[in-house]
């Protein structure tokens, strides 16, 4: 079993008058994992949660191997959603909640499963709800990971894990989409630490996709120069700087747009480094050039 293709076509989803998501058009490809970031009520988890047939479009369409899923349980059960508090049930033994989530997953791994438990430390026996929230979030991305649902979706499951358990969460999820391909989107604040693990990037805005392109375009948007901070201050003047550290005699200035070839020879003659610019970087600018538009 292999990811599965998702395409969202003018997707919209009103809540009263609020327009959670406002004709969102974008393909996630089968086999990739993507990068879904926003700030807070851009409409993240709305869309993550149209894709998995938790929210019904307003208008537009959700297609996922080219069919609906809503309300096909065939499709529907090759979707995994899972959220911070991984939608288990509080007052069952972990066993319990695990047991129910492989009748619904076709391409459940009990074993994969009970491996995981032991690596995050997770009591099979204890309830779900008298566990710390890093345990429960703990919890949720072993649900996501075992599932090895075609389409695989974590909606920000890492924030209640401390840093160490989640740096075992990256590794863990690189790994086993390597040896079981799957279409995997992450929606995360924590851009910094997982901009690593993505193949393609959507950035949402009040509702609507500003940015669809894949990692490696996006870096290209921008970059970071390094060197003796009096060469990188002239060779930086009359550029868009989004920022600079400097430390000791040494600074590096990131800078948004693309370099064009007299400026990238400019910087070289002078010495420094070029390199390419963190998609965190360019979703804050972006982000705010939008918001403010």
């Amino acid at each position: 079993m292999s990811g599965l293709d998702i395409e969202l076509r003018d997707l919209s989803v009103h809540f009263g008058d609020t327009r959670a998501l406002d004709g969102a058009t974008v393909r996630f490809a089968a086999n990739t994992i993507t990068g879904l970031l926003g700030r807070n009520g851009s409409g993240k988890t709305t869309m993550l949660s149209a894709i998995a047939s938790l929210r019904r479009p307003t208008s537009g369409r959700v297609l996922v191997d080219g069919r609906d899923p809503y309300e096909d349980e065939q499709l529907m059960e090759q979707v995994c959603l899972i959220r911070e508090s991984g939608d288990v049930f509080a007052e069952e033994k972990v066993r319990t909640s695990l047991a129910f989530v492989a009748t619904a997953r076709p391409a459940w791994d009990q074993d994969y499963a009970e491996e995981l438990l032991d690596l995050f430390g997770i009591d099979p026996r204890k309830k779900a709800g008298k566990m710390s929230r890093g345990q429960r979030s703990a919890l949720g991305a072993v649900i996501g990971l075992a599932s090895r649902a075609p389409v695989t979706m974590f909606d920000e499951v890492y924030l209640g894990m401390d840093a160490p358990s989640r740096r075992r969460f990256y590794d863990l999820l690189i790994a086993d989409y390597v040896e079981h391909p799957r279409t995997i989107i992450l929606s995360s604040h924590l851009i910094s630490e997982v901009e690593q693990l993505f193949e393609g990037v959507v950035v949402l805005d009040d509702g609507r996709v500003v940015l669809d392109e894949d990692a490696e375009t996006v870096r290209g948007h921008g970059a970071t120069i390094t060197g003796p901070a009096d060469r990188v201050d002239a060779a930086t003047a009359g550029l868009h700087v989004l920022g600079q550290q400097s430390l000791g005699p040494t600074k590096q200035v990131t800078v948004l747009g693309e370099l064009d070839a007299d400026t990238h020879r400019r910087i070289r003659q002078a010495g420094l480094e070029v390199g390419a610019v963190p998609i965190q970087e360019l979703f804050i600018a972006l982000t705010e050039k939008e918001s403010t538009a």
